[in-house]
């Protein structure tokens, strides 16, 4: 018997597509996401409704109830009826802190639309931008529930008529961001806010209610009342419009009616965003959602089972039927596996049933192999196979700590941990020091770090040892280098290489995912003539494109034994790019081009051994001949104080090396957007909160990278060097060529 009332009828309605939808709630950090999440819970009788708003019930990590802030997305599908005809809603709370950006990336992937909350005090702040960029990027259509109304009555005390003017002035707020961010102006028209239409709620998620302006003359309810019952402070009055507009109600009928079901949205999702044909089999099923077509799934989550300790593949059902037994081939890694148990999510808790049809989210044991971002089909179709597009994460790792165990014995189960742990958030990157033997984990911010610690000891059990935070930097160069000679050991083997600045617009092409390494050639040329004006012979010639947006260009002609030795080429090529001559921090942002080559004939002297050092040998001299410069992360603030504390927040940011971009003084409250070096960020909320009197709050989003400033780059080099056990002074040119 399933532990929860409704599964059986969601299992019944699953197959009839029409009344499935797929939704994400996304926000700002504390605007009240899980709060939204636990009326719907409660609804859904998932949750008791006297802990609704109160329990954070998907949040159930113990790191997330102590902290009061979600740090994963978590899933579960709910029982709604509308009308009297009943739907399945499938939902995933998503994290909102900035650090954890790309467990939203993730969980868009598999969903049709978002419900965005927005702190009607706060308004729409920079992360509210960020998560509502990532959802239209993703197809993914917005609705908008304004929370915290009852906060501008108590607290601000506004006048139902100032009420009105806020939430108009966030209507129109998050209209303007969705005409600029979505990539298909058909779909920036279409999916504009229409409060009139029923697009956009206005509540509170902590005492569970909330209207739409359909609703409210459906019912015979003005907004005005709740505005006078609130200021008024008659609770009767406000406990009988509660029970006129329960929040959940309000909310799941926006969905149901303004949510595309799976088959909708996938004739628009799918030609965008698989690289398939869609003519094919596979295609076709895809497009139509066909439950009995060939399986097809995403993967966009993966975690480790508590109680069996495997792990569990999430994702979307695109085509076809999820069963226990089925044999599947997994695109990426290039392997098969067979997936042995399916079920879907009621919160932390996981219902086995027999099957998981298209258009819904399935959680699967079996496919150890899986990570994030895979493309799962079955077996039989793995010839018509192509994955789904790269995820694209608006941040990258920039804070590092080295860690060990405090207790020798344990290293073995710490590896094992951070494995786990960078499967479960590929987000989180774990590498060695070869120099010290450290294991180095890198994250998004000091936030994501402490998180990721605190479960290494509360899951995993382990006491360790953590090192002072470093920010990570990038090398690149800023001009054109030499070409150089890179030698093999055995001097058999010659390579002539150039590095130089990738261009702007190419980067913003493969953070868009416009181009890529595995795109047809032609496709990839034609988009690379188009729009960053390459001419035809280099746009057709590139080897390899990296995770850190370093390009590797083959313009050679005629060399023999090329071919056989290319992937050894790129082999010396990534490590080139993973470790830099500088202060061996990842480059970022080159175009590495081979002009020329002589291979020795003989396999045996040909090997990783000879053509590794030439090749890393050759882009490090040629780096290393013009204008080297590390890169440094940036962040972008948007701080809301009083006017009166301009000067002073301008003051704490100019001294940090901070950039201001823009100053809007609306009429005693101030919006200030400024840009930061994360090495400066560390004393900034103490710093901020000091001058302001504690009245300043801000959000904070990963901004990109620029050049350290010249006066500094010495010294810092330095320092990164003596850190890592390396000399003080970094390499010239001639100590590469010499070799």
């Amino acid at each position: 018997m399933p532990k929860y009332k409704h599964v059986e009828d969601i299992l019944r309605i699953m197959r009839n597509i029409e009344q499935v939808r797929n939704i994400g709630i996304i926000a700002h950090v504390d605007h009240g996401k899980t709060t939204t999440s636990d009326a719907l819970l409660a609804h859904a009788g998932i949750l008791s409704p006297k802990l609704a708003g109160e329990a954070r019930a998907l949040d159930y990590l113990d790191v997330e109830q102590q902290r009061g802030i979600t740090v994963k997305a978590a899933n579960v599908s709910l029982y709604h009826e509308y009308k009297g005809k009943p739907y399945v809603i499938n939902l995933i709370d998503t994290p909102g802190h900035v650090d954890f950006s790309g467990k939203v990336t993730r969980s868009l992937r598999v969903l049709d639309g978002a419900i965005l909350v927005v702190d009607a005090v706060e308004g729409v702040m920079t992360q509210t931008e960020t998560v509502l960029r990532q959802a239209l990027e993703e197809y993914v259509r917005p609705l908008l529930f304004i929370n915290k109304v009852d906060r501008l009555i108590k607290e601000l005390k506004l006048s139902p008529q100032e009420v009105q003017q806020r939430i108009v002035q966030i209507i129109k707020e998050v209209n303007e961001r969705i005409l600029t961010f979505a990539p298909d102006k058909e779909f920036a028209k279409k999916w504009l806010l229409d409060p009139a239409k029923g697009h956009v709620a206005l509540g509170s998620a902590k005492d569970k209610w909330g209207i739409t302006i359909p609703m409210a003359e459906e019912k015979g309810i003005k907004f005005s009342y709740f505005v006078e019952a609130y200021a008024k402070g008659d609770k009767a009055a406000i406990e009988e419009l509660f029970k006129k507009a329960p929040l959940h109600e309000t909310l799941l009928d926006m969905v149901v009616r303004w949510v595309p079901n799976p088959r909708e949205a996938q004739k628009y999702r799918v030609p965008r965003l698989w690289k398939g044909d869609i003519n094919s089999e596979l295609g076709k099923a895809m497009v139509n959602a066909d439950p009995d077509g060939p399986l097809v799934v995403f993967i966009n989550d993966m975690r480790l089972d508590p109680h069996t300790k495997r792990l569990v593949a999430t994702g979307r059902v695109w085509a076809g039927t999820a069963t226990a037994g089925k044999e599947v081939w997994l695109v990426n890694a290039q392997k098969p596996n067979k997936i042995l148990q399916v079920s879907i999510y009621m919160g932390p808790d996981r219902e086995i049933v027999d099957y998981v049809t298209a258009g819904n989210i399935v959680a699967m044991l079996g496919l150890d192999d899986a990570r994030a971002g895979e493309t799962v089909v079955d077996i039989k179709y793995k010839d018509q196979a192509a994955p789904f597009e790269q995820l694209h994460y608006v941040s990258e790792p920039v804070v590092t700590v080295a860690i060990e165990p405090k207790n020798p014995r344990d290293l073995p189960k710490l590896i094992e941990a951070l494995r786990t742990l960078s499967i479960e958030d590929p987000n989180l990157k774990v590498t060695i020091n070869q120099e010290t033997g450290e294991y180095l984990l890198s994250g998004m911010g000091m936030l994501h770090i402490e998180i990721a610690l605190t479960q290494l000891k509360e899951v995993y059990g382990l006491e360790v040892k953590v090192s002072p935070p470093v920010i990570t930097y990038r090398e690149t160069v800023r001009s054109p280098g030499e070409k150089v000679e890179g030698k093999s050991p055995n001097k058999h083997n010659k390579l002539y290489i150039t590095v130089e600045p990738l261009e702007k617009e190419v980067i913003e092409l493969i953070q868009k995912g416009e181009i890529s390494e595995d795109q047809d050639p032609k496709q990839r040329a034609k988009i690379l003539r188009e729009k960053a004006g390459w001419d035809a012979e280099t746009a057709r010639r590139i080897w390899a494109i990296d995770e850190n947006y370093n390009i590797f260009i083959d313009k050679t002609v005629g060399v023999q034994h090329l071919r056989e030795v290319k992937d050894t080429i790129l082999g010396g090529w990534r490590i080139a790019m993973k470790e830099g001559p500088l202060a061996k921090e990842p480059v970022r942002g080159v175009k590495v081009i081979l002009w020329d080559a002589v291979i020795h004939e003989d396999p045996a002297h040909r090997g990783p051994a000879q053509i590794y050092p030439a090749v890393r040998n050759a882009v490090y001299a040629s780096m290393l001949t013009d204008r080297p410069t590390l890169l440094e992360p940036l962040q972008k603030l948007d701080i809301r104080v009083p006017s009166e504390y301009i000067g002073a927040v301008m003051g704490v940011i100019n001294k940090h090396r901070g950039k201001i971009l823009e100053v809007n003084d609306m009429g005693g409250q101030a919006r200030i957007i400024a840009v930061i070096p994360v090495a400066e960020s560390f004393d900034l909320p103490m710093e901020l909160r000091s001058v302001t009197a504690g009245r300043a709050f801000w959000g904070t989003e990963f901004y990109g990278w620029a050049p350290v400033p010249d006066q500094l780059l010495p010294e810092l080099i330095a320092k990164i060097r003596q850190r890592k056990g390396l000399p003080p002074n970094p390499p010239k040119a001639e100590d590469f060529l010499s070799l």
